[in-house]
Parts: C-alpha cells; sequence; structure tokens
C-alpha cells in the first residue's frame, strides 16, 4: 500500500474533524430549540391518577406500605382482583378545566400526567388493551382529550408519563427490577424472556402468558403510538422503570418519536443510545457536586405518595416546597411537584393549599425562577442566588431566606459596578456599598415574605 503524505492525511483529518464538530454544533443547538420552554418554565406538575386510587393504600383490610400507586405489586394481588377496582373507577368530579387553571395559577408551566403507570391501566381508549378507563370502567370516557384541550386553552404545556416496561396486568409486562440488577449490559430479549418468566416477579400466572418481546409489540408500542398521534402536541415523554430493556425494545418505542419532532424526553430509557434530553433525581435535590451540567428534573411528592393514599395526611409545608423551587433553580434544574388526585376526580385539599401557597409566592416572585439559570456565587448561608443575562448587564436574584437582623445582606463574590438593587415585592429600590468580602445591600427592617424574598441586582458586565 502506497504511503499517504503527511499533508495529505492531516488535511484529512482536520476535515473529519471539523465535519464532526459540525455535526455535534447542529445536534446541541437543535437539543437547545427543543429545550428552550423547558428551561424557561423550570416549575411543572406530575399528575399521578389511575385505579390504585380506589384502594387507597388499603387491600383486603390491611393497609399495604409504599407509595398508593405501587399497592397492586406490593400487596401481590392477583390481576382479576385487581381488575375489580375499575369497576369502581368513576371520576363523576373530574373537571380538567379547573385542574389546569390550578396549575396555571400555581405558577406551573407544564404538566405530565400518568397515561399508564406499572398497573398497566391506561388513562386513554387504546385498542391494544381492554384494560383502559374507556372499556374497564363505568365512567366509560377518556381523560386524555380533554386535559390536552385545557392545556391548549390555558397555554400550558402537556407530557405524558408511560411505563413502557414494568407492567403488571397486561401479559408480558415486568413486573420486577430485577432483571437489570444483574449488571447485564445489554441483554438479548430472549434472555430477557426467559429470566422474566422465572424470576421477574410475577406473582399470578396470568401476568406470563405471553413474552415481553410481544408485550412490547402489542401493548408499549401501539400505545405509544396513540399517545403521540390522537392528543395534538405532546411537550414531554416522561418513560420509568426500564425492567428487562433491551437495545431493540427501546429503539421500536424511541423511533416512534418522530411523529412529534419537537418532544423531549427523560433519561429512563435507561439505554446507552437513548440517553434523553434531562436527567431525573427523585424525591431529592442533587447537590451541585453531583451535577454534570446536563438538564435535570427534580420530581416530589407533597405528601409521602404519588398516587392518592387518604392516610398520608403528612403534607409537606408550602414553605418547604417554596425552598425546594428556590434551591433547585439555583442549581439550574426543573421541579415537577406531584398531586396524587382521588378516585373521585378532585385533588385532595392538602395539595390545593400547597398550590395556592406557592402560586402567591410565585406572582410576586417568579422573575427570580423563569428563565434562570444556576448561580454563578458559591454557597450562601442566608438563601439562594439565580441569574439572568440581560444586554451587558446580569441579573443576579437574591432569594433571602434567612433575613439579616442588622439588615446587612453580605454578597460574597459581587464586586462589579451595580447598577440597580431593589425588592421584587413593592419594587422597594435598595442602597449597596462593596464591602471587603463582597457586595453590602442595606435592607429593610423587616422581610416582605417570612418564606423568602428576593433583592434583585443589575451588575455591570457578565459573571
Amino acid at each position: 500500500m502506497r504511503k499517504m503524505p503527511s499533508i495529505a492525511f492531516a488535511m484529512i483529518v482536520v476535515a473529519s474533524m471539523t465535519r464532526a464538530q459540525g455535526t455535534d454544533s447542529a445536534t446541541r443547538a437543535q437539543t437547545a430549540s427543543k429545550m428552550a420552554w423547558w428551561r424557561e418554565a423550570r416549575f411543572g406538575l406530575f399528575i399521578h391518577w389511575g385505579v390504585y386510587s380506589v384502594p387507597g393504600g388499603v387491600y383486603d383490610g390491611h393497609p399495604i406500605g409504599h407509595a398508593g400507586e405501587w399497592i397492586m405489586n406490593r400487596g401481590k394481588i392477583p390481576v382479576a382482583a385487581y381488575q375489580q377496582y375499575a369497576k369502581q373507577f368513576n371520576p363523576v368530579k373530574y373537571d380538567p378545566d379547573a385542574w389546569v387553571r390550578m396549575a396555571r395559577d400555581a405558577g406551573m408551566k407544564y404538566i405530565v400526567i400518568t397515561a399508564k403507570h406499572h398497573d398497566g391501566f391506561a388513562m386513554f381508549k387504546t385498542a391494544s388493551s381492554g384494560w383502559n378507563i374507556v372499556d374497564a370502567t363505568p365512567y366509560g370516557k377518556d381523560v386524555l382529550k380533554p386535559l390536552a384541550a385545557a392545556c391548549r386553552k390555558y397555554g400550558v404545556k402537556l407530557g405524558f408519563y408511560y411505563s413502557q416496561a414494568q407492567d403488571w396486568n397486561n401479559a408480558g409486562g415486568a413486573a420486577s427490577r430485577k432483571a437489570t440488577s444483574e449488571g447485564w449490559a445489554n441483554p438479548d430479549s430472549a434472555r430477557i424472556d426467559a429470566y422474566t418468566q422465572t424470576h421477574g416477579g410475577h406473582w399470578d400466572p396470568a401476568q406470563t402468558t405471553r413474552s415481553m418481546a410481544d408485550y412490547i409489540d402489542q401493548v408499549a408500542v401501539p400505545q405509544v403510538r396513540e399517545l403521540l398521534t390522537n392528543y395534538g402536541d405532546v411537550a414531554v415523554l416522561w418513560w420509568d422503570t426500564p425492567t428487562g430493556m433491551t437495545d431493540e425494545y427501546a429503539r421500536k418505542i424511541h423511533d416512534l418519536l418522530a411523529l412529534q419532532p419537537n418532544i423531549i424526553t427523560n433519561d429512563r430509557l435507561e439505554r446507552p443510545d437513548y440517553p434523553g434530553d434531562f436527567k431525573t433525581p427523585e424525591q431529592k435535590i442533587p447537590n451541585p457536586g453531583e451535577l454534570d451540567g446536563k438538564d435535570w428534573e427534580t420530581c416530589m411528592t407533597m405528601n409521602g405518595t404519588w398516587g392518592y393514599k387518604p392516610s398520608d395526611t403528612h403534607w409537606k409545608s408550602s414553605s418547604t416546597l417554596i425552598r425546594n423551587l428556590v434551591d433547585i433553580a439555583s442549581k439550574g434544574g426543573n421541579y415537577l411537584l406531584n398531586v396524587g388526585p382521588t378516585p373521585e376526580g378532585e385533588f385532595p385539599q392538602g395539595s390545593i393549599d400547597i398550590l395556592k401557597a406557592m402560586g402567591a409566592w410565585m406572582k410576586v416572585n417568579g422573575e427570580a425562577i423563569y428563565g434562570t439559570k444556576a448561580s454563578p456565587l458559591g454557597p450562601l448561608p442566608w438563601g439562594r442566588c439565580t441569574q439572568k443575562t440581560e444586554g451587558d448587564h446580569t441579573l443576579l436574584y437574591l432569594s433571602v431566606f434567612d433575613w439579616p437582623a442588622d439588615g446587612n445582606l453580605l454578597v460574597p463574590g459581587v464586586k462589579g459596578h451595580v447598577v440597580a438593587a431593589r425588592l421584587l415585592a413593592g419594587g422597594t429600590p435598595l442602597n449597596t456599598e462593596p464591602g471587603t468580602d463582597g457586595l453590602l445591600v442595606h435592607l429593610p427592617a423587616a422581610a416582605p415574605d417570612t418564606v423568602a424574598s428576593v433583592v434583585r441586582l443589575t451588575v455591570q458586565g457578565a459573571f
């Protein structure tokens, strides 16, 4: 073989690198375009609703541990017995217009609802399984269509949660997480099927009358196609528990996203070729050291359960949840806060009260949340910081949790010229002066809001 001249070889390498960089840049630009609304939103509503709201955490007279939507699995309820609950699922008080208005008034910009959870029950009309709200309940109506209409009416983005692999009622669906905990780097479908038939955590023979491969082809794929074609624009597809997923299964489901070119997805297909657009820490707010620059969203309950469980009255305070929202925004993340409606179709009163309190705070201080980026400052002992860019200025939003008794707020790391400073509540202008260890902001004696009061600093230049 004739040796290629070194100059020609170098030119080929450079050309190849340039093409690769161009492709990467185009991909990043496409991702940024799709994610723009989500990064602006920062705050969304999760809704866990289904047949599991009927037993509400109690089976055969006994309370079942874990969250309400897991009752079939945790109670090892037979398929036939569990399906009887559908006959009692009749949400005649369901008012999707009111739901979306409550979310909007709370300051939320998007909703993600469980189109199908692990119990396999579809909250929509589907041709692939009779186990759905239209065919199996006295209610007999698709609840997603009117919700989609209400979201369009109020300008709220709509997303669907879909349990793509774990399914306890549709035969062939996985029933535990064991198959993915064995350390299999890339299990083929035959191995998964053999494993789930014998070790997959099934407790009823009715769950194993077909293979997982058949389940993917006959239930998951057609249902995802229905969700992406029958409800208008879908902003988010929120996968969950990739039990037994293979590259082949994931590809079949993922390929359907072409039906909604602008849709974004989370990371819970958990296959290397399908990482999703954002990460999903659950019930926790990550520390800065855990973040890797990727988009992320913390999902969290208001009490201790996702699905309705009337015995769980351990509601987190609105103060805690507001500060959670601020903390998450200060780290560049989104907050997806959950409501578990009743079987009649109403939000529990505890959730309604929390949404109202958060909405009141957001009405005054939402500017410190929407469209912001992570704090450019180090740890702050008194609260959190978010930022925006406005021309050649940086806007710093200082959410003060602990109001200084002497009225002097020290902001370490701010050295540039301060153009303006004011409180978001009422617009009161504030005086500032450079200090030895940072900027001093002189505050009034009393905090406008004991939960979090926001100071807006306009600083010359970028951080």
